[in-house]
């Protein structure tokens, strides 16, 4: 036996689907019904609740009322989620869909981190 000290944190083990795309389209709202009647009422309330979710902060998304043309919260966040998840897209098609397609956006954006959600694998290995 060896008195040999193996200083190596374990990594996390992110595995992503092989798909490119959405899980969904932007107006599948039959997916989530309740969800997207959420959204609908109460966009703001909605938004906040998927941007603490995401990890982000519960507040980001009002930056989105407060701001001028551009919902700037929105964008970053759809532009987040597709590199997050290798989602392909454009940061141009994130701006026109999220000034004009708000609820849609957050709606699609919920239903992806549901589906994608998988748990982080700890693996630790010992060597013998």
């Amino acid at each position: 036996m060896t008195d040999t000290m193996v200083v190596t944190q374990p990594q996390p083990v992110i595995y992503v689907q092989g798909s490119d795309g959405w899980s969904s389209g932007l107006f599948d709202f039959c997916e989530n019904v309740p969800e997207c009647l959420f959204a609908y009422f109460c966009l703001p309330c909605f938004a906040c609740k998927t941007s603490r979710d995401y990890g982000e902060n519960l507040c980001l998304p009002l930056a989105d009322w407060v701001s001028g043309m551009i919902p700037p919260a929105t964008m970053s966040m759809r532009v987040s989620m597709r590199h997050r998840y290798g989602i392909t897209g454009t940061m141009c098609n994130d701006c026109v869909l999220s000034t004009f397609c708000m609820s849609c956006v957050w709606c699609q954006m919920s239903r992806e981190m549901k589906k994608r959600a998988l748990p982080v694998v700890m693996v630790a290995t010992k060597n013998v």
